[in-house]
C-alpha cells in the first residue's frame, strides 16, 4: 500500500514540473512587445523598502513574495480585473499571470484581498512617485507643464448618515448647561463634595448596595435614576467631543465613513441638489502620464496636491494649468510667492467676452 507521505511527495513534484512547463510555455508564447513584459521590466528596477515595511519582521513569512504579489495586482488593474477572486482565477488560467508568478504558487483570493486591504495602502503612494521619477529618468516627462483637474466620487456610505458641524456646535453646549444645574443639586441632595460630573458619578456608584433593576413593572430607585441621568449626559458630551475631532476642519462627515464629506455630485439623477458623502479626487497630468494624485475630503485641493507632489518629487513644475473651478483668492496668493507660473481660467470668462 502506498504511503501518504510518498503520495504528497509525488503530488508536489508533479505540480512543480507542471509549473516549469507552464513557465517555459509562457516564455515562448508571450510576444516580446506585450505589456506584461514592459511591466516586469519597469517594476524590477524599483526599490521596494516601503512595501517591505508594510509586513511584520517577526512571525510567519508571506506565502507569496510581496514583490510578485504587487506585480500581479498592478497587472490585474491594467487588465480591468478588480475582484480578488477573479485575480486568483487568472493566476491559475491566464498565461501572462503564470509568467509573472515565475514558478511561484498561485495565491488564493483571501491572500490577495488581505494584500490589497492591509499592505498596499501603506506603501502605494511612495511606490507611485517612484514610478513618476522613473518616467523622468526615461525622458517621458520633464516636470514642465502640469495640467490639473478633478472629480467627485461618491463614497460607499449611507447617504443619510450625515453629521453637520453647525448642528454639533449648537447641541454640544446643551449637556454642559444641564450638568451645570444638575451637579450642584445632586451634590446637595447626597452630601457629596465633587468638582466635576465625573467625580460625582464615581461617588454615587460607590453608594450602590443593590443591583439595578430594568424592565417593565420594576421601579427604579432614585439613586439609579440619578446615576443613569449623569451617565447619559456624559455620554452625549463625549459623543459631541468625538464629532468635533472627526471634522478636522470640515463642515460634515458620514457616520458610516468618517473620512467622507457631504458634497454636491456632478451626477444628480434626482435633480434635487442632494448632498451625498464623497471624496474629491485630483489628478495632475504631464505628457499623458498621471504624475500627481490626491484623494481629499476637503474643498481646497490644488495647494495640497502641489505640496504633496513637491515633497515627493523634490522640485516644482514650471507652470500649472487648471480650469475655472480652481479660481480663488487663496490659490492666487499661493502662486505669488512661487516660481511656478499659474494659468487658471476666470469664472466669468465666457460672460466677459460678450
Amino acid at each position: 500500500m502506498e504511503s501518504p507521505k510518498y503520495r504528497v511527495y509525488y503530488d508536489t513534484e508533479i505540480r512543480n514540473v507542471q509549473l516549469k512547463i507552464d513557465e517555459v510555455f509562457a516564455e515562448k508564447i508571450i510576444p516580446a512587445d506585450d505589456s506584461v513584459r514592459l511591466l516586469e521590466k519597469i517594476m524590477e528596477e524599483m526599490e521596494y523598502s516601503p512595501l517591505m515595511r508594510a509586513y511584520k519582521r517577526t512571525g510567519r513569512p508571506p506565502a507569496t513574495n510581496p514583490v510578485t504579489m504587487l506585480k500581479i495586482v498592478v497587472y490585474a488593474m491594467m487588465e480591468g480585473i478588480r475582484t480578488s477572486r477573479a485575480i486568483a482565477t487568472a493566476c491559475c488560467r491566464d498565461i501572462n499571470f503564470i509568467w509573472l508568478l515565475n514558478g511561484e504558487k498561485a495565491p488564493d483570493y483571501s491572500e490577495i484581498a488581505r494584500f490589497k486591504r492591509i499592505r498596499l495602502p501603506e506603501c502605494s503612494e511612495e511606490l507611485f512617485y517612484q514610478l513618476v521619477k522613473k518616467l523622468r529618468e526615461l525622458g517621458e516627462i520633464k516636470y514642465e507643464h502640469l495640467f490639473v483637474d478633478g472629480t467627485k466620487i461618491e463614497a460607499n456610505a449611507n447617504k443619510y448618515s450625515f453629521v453637520w458641524k453647525k448642528s454639533t456646535t449648537k447641541y454640544e453646549a446643551r449637556p454642559d448647561e444641564k450638568l451645570a444645574k444638575i451637579v450642584p443639586e445632586l451634590c446637595s441632595n447626597y452630601g457629596i463634595l465633587a468638582a466635576t460630573a465625573e467625580e460625582l458619578l464615581d461617588a454615587l456608584r460607590e453608594r450602590v448596595t443593590t443591583p439595578f433593576v430594568y424592565g417593565r413593572g420594576r421601579r427604579k430607585s432614585q439613586l439609579q435614576r440619578d446615576i443613569e441621568l449623569l451617565e447619559g449626559m456624559l455620554a452625549r458630551k463625549a459623543k459631541y467631543s468625538m464629532y468635533q475631532e472627526t471634522f478636522r476642519g470640515r463642515n460634515s462627515f458620514s457616520k458610516t465613513d468618517p473620512d467622507a464629506t457631504f458634497m454636491h455630485m456632478k451626477d444628480d439623477h434626482m435633480r434635487n441638489a442632494q448632498l451625498k458623502p464623497g471624496y474629491n479626487v485630483q489628478l495632475g497630468v504631464e505628457g499623458e502620464y498621471i504624475t500627481g494624485v490626491l484623494v481629499s475630503s476637503d474643498q481646497p485641493t490644488l495647494i495640497p496636491l502641489l505640496e504633496k507632489m513637491e515633497a515627493h518629487l523634490g522640485t516644482e513644475y514650471m507652470d500649472v494649468t487648471a480650469d475655472a473651478g480652481y479660481e480663488s483668492e487663496e490659490n492666487y496668493t499661493y502662486f505669488e510667492n512661487k516660481s511656478t507660473e499659474c494659468y487658471i481660467k476666470p469664472q466669468n470668462y465666457e460672460r466677459s467676452k460678450t
